[in-house]
């Protein structure tokens, strides 16, 4: 199998393979994928679903990755939970990053797990000094397992904790600089929380290291009882290419930043999903023009 391995990066390395638009892999797509020969620079696989052995799916993963570069997007580790790490789960990751020769792997800046109990959302941390220490921890855990940097993802919110005084934002970069971690940033989550929350969408970017942020999420969001969902099950909002048209004008180096489509539920066709990730190849065409 020709892989694209990728363990062998430290933080802060360009990596070549991953550039320019990309999107999530979903199933029942691969058929059309590799029968079409689909010009996609890269894919995201979500990591929870390729974890089991044998059959069809497996076949259609090696398949994808003898043909495209790809990283793994993880929703399962809960790194902020004060749980001991999983380390079956992180054998099953690191061993899927061998198989598929993933370029990286990512995971979020929340908890799904209390006592032993499973929630089934991604909870955001509170934002102290403390949960720092505590997830800037364990992703060097996680790190040092993996021999190479992992991602970590912002998470959208629709609670706050009482213990927590300093922003997001805030919080998020001093994990970042604590753990020595790459970033994928979340678009469509920063929208959501600013929307629920009252986020200052320009002032987090900027406050983010932005020699850090290796990967960009865009998605869909709906609107239930006043609350914004991240449902990642429509078309990119949008507030939220309005988002990243000023962040790329604003950050012109953003533009070498590989960005994708993320569309989990109520899937729809394989073009309706390439017109979604051409729009991020238009943005990127106009912003270059300007910037020449």
């Amino acid at each position: 199998m020709d892989t694209h391995k990728g363990l062998n990066k430290g933080t802060g390395a360009v990596d070549s393979a991953i550039i320019g638009a990309g999107l999530g892999l979903r199933t029942p797509h691969i058929p059309e994928i590799l029968a079409s020969e689909a010009d996609i620079p890269w894919f995201e696989l979500l990591a929870d679903n390729w974890l089991y052995q044998g059959g069809l799916n497996a076949a259609y993963r090696d398949a994808i990755c003898e043909r495209y570069p790809v990283v793994l997007h993880g929703v399962g580790l809960s790194l902020g939970a004060t749980d001991v790490l999983d380390w079956d789960y992180l054998k099953s990751i690191k061993q899927l990053m061998l198989e598929t020769g993933a370029h990286w792997y990512s995971e979020h800046a929340s908890f799904s797990l209390h006592q032993g109990r499973h929630i089934p959302d991604l909870l955001p941390m509170p934002y102290t000094d403390e949960a720092i220490r505590h997830l800037a921890g364990r992703i060097c855990q996680v790190q040092d397992f993996l021999q190479q940097p992992m991602l970590l993802e912002n998470v959208s919110s629709y609670l706050q904790h009482d213990a927590s005084y300093m922003d997001e934002a805030s919080f998020f970069a001093a994990v970042v600089d604590e753990a020595d971690c790459d970033i994928l940033l979340d678009l469509n989550n920063l929208y959501v929380s600013h929307r629920n929350h009252a986020v200052d969408m320009q002032a987090y970017l900027k406050r983010l290291p932005a020699d850090k942020i290796k990967q960009i999420h865009l998605a869909g969001f709906s609107v239930e009882n006043d609350m914004v969902i991240d449902t990642h099950g429509s078309r990119v909002a949008e507030p939220v290419w309005q988002m990243y048209r000023q962040w790329l004008s604003d950050f012109p180096q953003a533009l070498a930043i590989p960005a994708m489509i993320e569309w989990d539920n109520q899937v729809p066709d394989f073009s309706t999903l390439t017109q979604e990730r051409d729009k991020i190849c238009q943005i990127h065409a106009q912003h270059a023009v300007v910037a020449a």
